[in-house]
């Protein structure tokens, strides 16, 4: 049986209390080096529970082996085609149906091992990714420090910010300081699912719901039962979708796609976008009832612009778990680096800090850490990002006029037949949350219309 596990990735650790441990720094010689600062570290109590959790799904993989064999074994006895002469008797009759119950008893268990291992492998193999919380910084303090506070709840939990700033380890950290710690934590790219299966991915589907339905499919709501949903990038969810969610977040149950049979759903939900949802309101994309659904208690991700003391302390981290991997060993980080880094604007947040490092790491042959510079595009001079920024206020400032002098035209009426909405061509709804967005005030053109 053992031969027929699953092999986990070597180096995952237990994520335990939320602690910034504190370490008098460690300089390096004048050439370059890092100083070592405060690390979010784990303790030994959880490393103990995830390796248990490995163990877990190594034993359940072994069960479902073991069960595979003894069902194929049956299976090819051909049960229901051995000789009447054998089968004959009432005893052997009864022999006969309890064999067969067994194997529709093996069946039904063997799929809820698959299920269960699901989201238990899930677990384990990407908990590691928590470790990567890494700084000192003002801005990711107050984060971690609302993180804990909200975690002993089941609040929702909206979590916003720009791509790559870490939002889905933050989720994380929020589950492993949660009651819920215990039970699955199930991630869901709302973004990388096409937009006619995510109901199905989220919800599951019955058997013969739609063409390839051949089964019954449970979704991530149920394999999350009892745990937490993480919804990245929940601003992408079609509409339709979003209606499904807003039940769920409303009632606490959801029906399969195809069934009508209502489950409760013991699941607490952490969402995350890198989208402006209120803007997403005025455009008509995003429910505004489901925004305050899960607007309930906001945490804004730093981007790594906003947190460069950080940047030292993420640099060494990342060479040091790159250059393990890769078999090498640096003394120390060239000073051109370090400058090179602290003044480069990084758009794609940590995520491109900790790609440019991984690569520099595979090419650089000496033991002195150097990035070849040209892989960091120049900032925009200064006009140019200034006009990058004006763009959108230009664009802002011409919908207000627009939308003021339609309103003027109607007499501050926004619907009916002579409203401004009917003259822009917009629906009712989309016209008053831009009017909200915008801070018009539809009532100063009721009072005089040639004003």
């Amino acid at each position: 049986m053992a031969t027929q596990t699953v092999a986990l990735r070597d180096g995952h650790q237990g994520v335990g209390d939320l602690d910034l441990v504190r370490k008098r720094p460690n300089t390096h010689d004048s050439s370059g080096g890092l100083p070592r600062g405060n690390k979010l570290r784990t303790n030994n109590s959880s490393s103990e529970s995830v390796h248990k959790r490995v163990r877990d799904s190594e034993r359940i993989m072994g069960i479902r082996a073991a069960m595979k064999i003894v069902l194929d074994f049956i299976r090819a006895a051909q049960l229901r085609d051995l000789t009447p002469q054998f089968w004959g008797g009432a005893e052997h009759l009864e022999k006969k149906e309890a064999l067969e119950s067994a194997v529709e008893e093996l069946d039904l268990l063997r799929e809820q091992l698959d299920k269960e291992n699901l989201a238990l492998r899930d677990e384990v193999d990407r908990v590691s990714m928590f470790e990567e919380i890494v700084g000192t910084s003002p801005a990711l303090q107050a984060v971690l420090s609302r993180a804990i506070k909200v975690a002993a709840t089941d609040s929702t939990v909206l979590i916003t910010g720009e791509t790559g700033t870490g939002k889905e380890l933050v989720a994380r950290a929020i589950h492993q300081q949660s009651d819920r710690v215990s039970r699955p934590f199930v991630g869901v790219n709302c973004a990388a699912i096409p937009r006619d299966l995510i109901a199905s991915e989220l919800f599951g589907h019955e058997k013969g719901a739609f063409t390839g339905a051949t089964q019954q499919r449970l979704g991530r709501f149920e394999l999350a039962n009892g745990g937490t949903i993480f919804l990245d990038e929940v601003g992408e969810l079609p509409v339709e979708t979003q209606i499904a969610l807003l039940r769920v977040l409303q009632e606490q149950e959801f029906e399969r796609v195809g069934g009508s049979r209502r489950i409760r759903a013991d699941v607490r939900v952490v969402a995350a976008t890198n989208r402006d949802l209120q803007a997403a309101i005025s455009t008509g994309s995003f429910r505004s009832d489901l925004f305050y659904r899960l607007h309930v208690f906001p945490i804004e991700m730093p981007s790594l612009r906003e947190r460069r003391e950080d940047i030292p302390l993420l640099v060494e981290y990342f060479i040091d778990r790159y250059a393990r991997k890769a078999g090498k060993h640096f003394k120390n980080v060239k000073k051109r680096t370090l400058q090179v880094f602290q003044s480069y604007p990084w758009p794609g947040n940590i995520r491109e800090l900790q790609n440019v490092i991984e690569r520099s790491v595979i090419l650089c042959e000496s033991d002195i850490f150097s990035i070849d510079e040209s892989w960091l595009p120049l900032p925009l001079p200064a006009t140019e990002s200034k006009r990058h920024i004006e763009l959108p206020r230009r664009l802002e400032a011409q919908e207000k006029n627009i939308i003021e002098e339609a309103l003027k035209a109607s007499r501050g009426r926004v619907f009916g037949p002579t409203g401004a909405a009917l003259k822009l061509g917009v629906p009712r709804s989309t016209l008053e949350s831009k009017i909200k967005a915008l801070k018009i005030d539809k009532n100063r053109f009721k009072m005089d219309p040639e004003s």
